[in-house]
């Protein structure tokens, strides 16, 4: 049997997608995992580096670790008429090169607000400490992201839906790509293959079972939030859409990194199909 880091963070759709392995609702006889959850930015930088055989990264970074890790094209997060937020204290007329906070350097909707608002100053923190800097003035407003969207400060409103920023640069209403698994190249075929299977069938159990996994997640203080609230942020970014990336949503990451490309982010565009695992592989080797 083999054994393969896993690297997620400790947000309520990542610990809940993964969670059915831990929990042994899902396993498989050739492979077993690890998990260590840490924040998404700290994944993001992690991952240039190749510390875990499989991570949770922000799609933005994909491009820079394209050589070193294939996309799973499980367990991935997008937003469908919602997302992060630029939040502000209420009245506050934003300057030009306005102060903002973002969750890390690498993330997707760093990437969107400095295509954006090229003229704004970025300081880069923790996510769970966007709200507060922003409260206590430390800057002029903050871009939330996870759980953080659902519920702020009542000193505080959004400024701009990054949704609306999005679609802006899209140029249609593709899904907003923000999360998802990359894998490391390295990695036997077959091994790769199978573990992308057992990710994927771990998502659709744990959205099979949402309610009793939801349960046992908030028993042992696993999340953050309330049930009300993790059953909202599960419907947002934990669903049906989790389980395997569609189409419309491979569509819409390839905007996302034409448009990165456009901007100098990246060093040449990338289709994302071209950089998934090739599970044609597994018929070829029985023919």
């Amino acid at each position: 049997m083999s054994t393969y880091s896993v690297a997620h963070s400790p947000d309520a759709d990542d610990i809940f997608m993964f969670y059915a392995i831990k929990f042994g609702w899902v396993s498989s006889r050739e492979l077993r995992f690890t998990n260590t959850a840490l924040d998404i930015e700290t994944l993001n930088e992690e991952a240039l580096r190749g510390t875990y055989d499989i991570t949770a990264i922000s799609f933005a970074l994909y491009p820079h670790i394209r050589n070193d890790y294939a996309l799973l094209r499980t367990a991935v997060s997008f937003g469908q008429g919602y997302g992060p937020k630029l939040i502000k204290k209420k009245g506050k007329k934003l300057r030009k090169n306005f102060k903002v906070a973002l969750s890390g350097r690498y993330t997707t909707n760093a990437l969107l607000f400095r295509i954006a608002y090229p003229d704004a100053r970025p300081v880069y923190m923790n996510f769970l400490d966007i709200e507060k800097a922003v409260v206590e003035g430390k800057v002029d407003a903050g871009v939330l992201i996870h759980e953080s969207i659902l519920d702020f400060d009542e000193s505080l409103e959004v400024e701009r839906e990054l949704w609306d920023v999005w679609v802006e640069l899209a140029g249609e209403e593709l899904p907003l790509p923000l999360g998802g698994m990359a894998l490391r190249r390295s990695l036997p075929l077959n091994k790769a293959i199978e573990a992308e299977k057992l990710l994927t069938k771990a998502v659709a159990v744990a959205n099979d079972h949402k309610r009793l996994l939801s349960q046992m997640l908030l028993e042992r203080g696993l999340v953050r939030i309330d049930d009300e609230k993790l059953q909202k942020y599960l419907d947002l970014y934990a669903n049906d859409d989790s389980i395997t990336m569609n189409e419309r949503q491979l569509a819409a990451l390839d905007r996302l990194f034409a448009i990165g490309y456009e901007h100098g982010a990246y060093d040449c565009p990338i289709r994302a199909a071209d950089y998934l695992i090739p599970i044609e592989y597994e018929s070829l080797r029985n023919l």
